[in-house]
């Protein structure tokens, strides 16, 4: 199943080198505006005291990731007035980002994926996709973890392994891709400083990509799960 699915923007193709973002994006992503981010959780959580604890959030199938599966409503908070417009910065508004909510079931926690992340990865998707249909099996290379790959990037015509830009820092994070053909970002390097940073309560078996929403506003779409061993972010031997 493609992940990039579940997340619906225009089209963009890029010409393709080791970095999927085009010149005019190399420049490190604008952080989102935490007033409008605040605005919203208030309106999302005064939406679920209104309707009897149901969520102002788009159908999507079951089998969604999580970063990807409650994305906000914004013409439900338009209905009961919670809300004026969407936030400038939101897809809905022309903006590069979709806002999401995380824990649904227990604190729901209003976040942002960075679309310009999407956009980058639906183009490599295309070239997995023609390699895929030349080959009949996915452009998997080397073995980095249970069901992780690097791609066969130069086969896939790149110059280089791609990496996309990271929306919580200036690096750039390695792409990945499952059995199934769906590219997979790592988040390893991000997880690794806030684990040295930050004080924590993660043991091995939790799923440690919950550290990023905790310290900042973005979700790591596209992601493995990750634990910790011996103080460091490892794959989870299985994906979630």
């Amino acid at each position: 199943m493609n992940l990039l699915k579940w997340v619906s923007i225009p089209l963009l193709v890029f010409v393709l080198t080791g970095c999927l973002y085009p010149e005019s994006e190399l420049n490190k992503n604008n952080a989102t505006n935490q007033e409008q981010l605040d605005s919203v959780q208030a309106s999302v959580l005064q939406y679920q005291e209104q309707e009897s604890g149901l969520l102002p959030i788009k159908t999507k199938e079951e089998d969604t990731p999580p970063f990807l599966k409650y994305p906000v409503d914004f013409s439900k908070l338009r209905e009961r007035g919670l809300i004026g417009e969407a936030p400038g910065n939101s897809f809905e508004n022309g903006g590069h980002y979709q806002y999401v909510i995380i824990h649904p079931d227990e604190e729901p926690t209003v976040k942002v994926v960075d679309l310009r992340l999407t956009e980058a990865l639906r183009s490599l998707q295309l070239k997995v996709d023609f390699y895929e249909n030349e080959n009949e099996f996915p452009p998997l290379n080397n073995k980095v973890a249970k069901g992780v790959y690097d791609l066969k990037y130069e086969e896939m015509g790149l110059e280089s392994p791609p990496t996309v830009d990271s929306p919580y820092s200036d690096q750039q994070l390695p792409v990945y891709i499952n059995e199934r053909g769906e590219l997979l970002v790592d988040y390893r390097k991000e997880l690794y400083q806030l684990l040295e940073q930050e004080e924590h309560s993660y043991d091995e078996g939790d799923d440690i990509r919950y550290l990023l929403t905790d310290h900042t506003p973005f979700a790591p779409a596209y992601s493995p799960a990750y634990t910790i061993e011996d103080g460091e972010p490892v794959f989870m031997s299985s994906e979630s």
